[in-house]
């Protein structure tokens, strides 16, 4: 019970009503004060308090007062004894409770593991679980013994329950694999456990194949969809971090049901959370196959030497006439200051430099991918399914499809058949249409593939294409 009780509270909660002063009107001093005290306790509590010390100081001082005891007397009631036993008794009757049996323990045991242990697993919430439950009842809770093996048989029918309804649904093809993950002088299980349990590593090509042939190992134990589908999220998590701190010897030293159940739930929430993995391995390895590309050109760039000479001089020389004379038109303030045809001339060379930027950036680009980076497409197709339910998307879609098409074909194949649909609107740029279709109207694979890629990231990100098993 709380011990910081405002006088509002008190009045509301302590007092005693006409009934109470009926039950404690044949007692008197420490008796009528303990009696008054447990009284009220029960009624906010549905229990009996272990120790003096649960009353609060200050509901202690209230009762007191209206009863005309010393508060200091409360110390001299005693919880054991006769004439504790008998007002309990008192109380009990007069509150329509009755002792709990045997038989409500069980029952108390059997509700907590088919109606809290599967969504509660913090103990203190199962405990006060137990408590509302006798209150509703009208049983006095057990003692705290007693309430402690309730919760341990409520836990462990739970547990037997949960284990064997895994093992029912992984059944005997799916229980022998993930057994034989742990059977001992099994080194690939004992590698894939390790494994399992190591996150991705720094965003690369080979974080994203070692997370592909991850993935893959751990669909081949062949779990069934929806293994969990109807466990709360916390209960699986809970077994995935007992299971993940568990080494091969661990896991032959628990019960059989339990170990299945553990490997079950490593391995299903793993499996969700790699797919997870390699989606943002595949958003950040777009994005840094592009970055990386336009750094490269643009230290390329600025190395080289420009045209048009002093740069420098003539935007010093633009911007103090235009600070000098803000309100005069441009041709006589500034046309008069570095001349009409150098303008034009800085002009055309920023474009002229634009377009180079871009076509040097899609060659760099196509060169990277075709030479490193693009090993990992069949793979990846090969590996997740995306999905899109968002018509707006199928665009994106049906270029996958291409390229999944695709994916095994020989790269020294440069062209898609002229037969081929070939989605162009929302996947290839204006900047990127001469690099990907050239003049006789054929598309090219590699910038194309790029295109998708980009494409495709993008669609992920704002989350209108998923992938199929990802747990997010």
């Amino acid at each position: 019970m709380r011990q910081e009780w405002s006088p509002e509270e008190l009045l509301a909660n302590w007092t005693l009503v006409d009934g109470d002063w009926d039950l404690v009107a044949n007692k008197s001093g420490t008796t009528w004060l303990g009696f008054s005290l447990l009284l009220k306790f029960f009624e906010l509590e549905g229990r009996f308090p272990d120790v003096l010390e649960e009353v609060p100081p200050a509901a202690v001082e209230y009762v007191a007062d209206l009863v005309k005891v010393p508060a200091t007397d409360f110390a001299k009631y005693t919880l054991v004894g006769r004439t504790a036993e008998y007002h309990r008794k008192q109380i009990r009757e007069a509150l329509g409770f009755r002792p709990p049996t045997v038989a409500d323990e069980k029952g108390l045991a059997e509700w907590l593991a088919v109606e809290v242990c599967p969504v509660e697993l913090v103990e203190d919430r199962q405990r006060e679980a137990l408590l509302v439950e006798c209150r509703a009842r009208k049983i006095e809770p057990p003692g705290r013994t007693r309430v402690e093996k309730v919760l341990v048989a409520a836990r462990g029918k739970w547990e037997k329950t949960f284990c064997a309804r895994t093992i029912g649904r992984l059944g005997e093809a799916g229980t022998a694999r993930l057994l034989e993950l742990v059977a001992e002088d099994n080194e690939a299980g004992t590698a894939l456990l390790a494994a399992l349990k190591r996150d991705p590593g720094a965003v690369g090509l080979d974080s994203l194949l070692t997370e592909i042939t991850k993935l893959n190992d751990v669909r081949k134990l062949g779990l069934p969809d929806g293994l969990f589908t109807d466990c709360s999220e916390k209960l699986v998590a809970a077994w995935q971090a007992r299971a993940i701190k568990m080494y091969p010897s661990d896991f032959r030293d628990t019960a059989e049901d339990v170990r299945i159940t553990l490997l079950a739930a490593l391995c299903s929430s793993r499996q969700a959370e790699i797919t997870d993995a390699l989606v943002e391995l595949l958003v950040a390895l777009v994005h840094k196959i592009n970055a990386r590309a336009e750094r490269r050109v643009e230290k390329q760039l600025t190395a080289e030497l420009k045209k048009v000479r002093g740069k420098e001089g003539i935007l010093f020389k633009l911007a103090t006439a235009a600070v000098d004379k803000p309100d005069e038109v441009v041709r006589r303030a500034l046309f008069p200051v570095v001349g009409e045809k150098t303008l034009r001339e800085l002009v055309a060379e920023a474009k002229a430099n634009e377009k180079v930027f871009k076509a040097k950036v899609r060659t760099t680009l196509r060169s990277s991918y075709s030479s490193y980076y693009r090993q990992m497409l069949p793979p990846l197709l090969n590996t997740l399914g995306f999905k899109c339910n968002n018509t707006a998307y199928r665009p994106v879609m049906d270029a996958m499809k291409l390229l999944k098409k695709y994916a095994d074909v020989d790269g020294k194949t440069r062209f898609y058949e002229v037969g081929d649909d070939v989605p162009m609107d929302g996947m290839v740029r204006k900047d990127w249409r001469e690099a990907v279709v050239d003049d006789k109207g054929k598309v090219e694979r590699i910038p194309y593939e790029l295109c998708v890629l980009v494409a495709l990231r993008d669609a992920v990100r704002r989350r209108e294409i998923y992938v199929e098993g990802a747990a997010r």
